[in-house]
């Protein structure tokens, strides 16, 4: 889900049997992007969940509209046996002006694109992530691991969920790559950056991007969103593109 007016971008991954998973990421989308909609109309609209002094209003104002696309999944998790059990991850960025915030649940990533340079700006809520954190297994092992797509937190399985905040300072001419793990579990990030940098045909590069990962036997769906900035006076405003495939 893309949002220029917002400066918003959103992937969400579902998960669940029969459509479900597809339910679920499109309600969390939509009430994150609902969320943000009525606090831009609504200065004082209060925040749901806890107030992170350590970040910013607008990362604060993010995490709240995950917490409550949270509640409606959750909600409709319950309220429907057809659903049941269902979830997403997500991971959600939304600029203003030259700072960038950054939520996450789950193993979506989000990667910016420098210099030549490729770096992961959210670490995945994994079994796989968490084992390669206290050294127990390699990175290498992890990506060969049959528990690979083991989530430890996703939207609505919980009625509560903890939201994994950050900011980072961006800049005309970064990059960056919102994806669900469709693309990660098979794509190096260096054949990430190698695709992402020297061409500005967005398109191509979704496409390409969509043929790696099926080459590498890609068994999930897989979304991109590919989010380019640039100086005002050169286009006046982000070029921003979302294509969203299935393997």
């Amino acid at each position: 889900m893309a949002d220029p007016l917002l400066g918003l971008y959103v992937v969400c991954d579902g998960m669940g049997g029969g459509n479900a998973g597809e339910i679920a990421s499109s309600l969390a989308a939509e009430a994150i992007q609902s969320h943000l909609s009525e606090s831009a109309r609504c200065a004082d609209l209060p925040l749901i969940g806890p107030n992170d002094a350590t970040v910013s209003a607008m990362a604060n104002r993010l995490a709240s509209a995950v917490r409550s696309a949270n509640t409606v999944v959750h909600r409709e998790s319950w309220s429907n046996s057809a659903y049941a059990g269902m979830g997403t991850t997500v991971v959600a960025a939304l600029f203003s002006e030259d700072v960038l915030a950054i939520a996450h649940v789950g193993d979506s990533r989000l990667y910016l694109v420098r210099n030549g340079t490729i770096q992961a700006l959210t670490t995945d809520h994994s079994w796989v992530a968490e084992q390669v954190l206290k050294g127990l297994i390699t990175e290498e092992e992890a990506a060969r691991s049959s528990r690979r797509n083991v989530v430890t937190k996703a939207l609505g399985i919980d009625s509560h969920v903890d939201v994994e905040l950050a900011e980072v300072p961006v800049k005309s001419g970064d990059r960056l790559l919102l994806c669900s793990d469709g693309l990660t579990h098979g794509v190096h990030p260096n054949e990430i950056l190698g695709i992402l940098s020297g061409s500005n045909d967005f398109s191509s590069m979704s496409d390409r991007l969509i043929h790696l990962a099926n080459q590498a036997g890609g068994d999930d769906n897989t979304t991109v969103i590919i989010v380019a900035l640039r100086d005002e006076y050169e286009t006046g405003l982000w070029e921003r593109l979302k294509k969203r495939f299935a393997a």
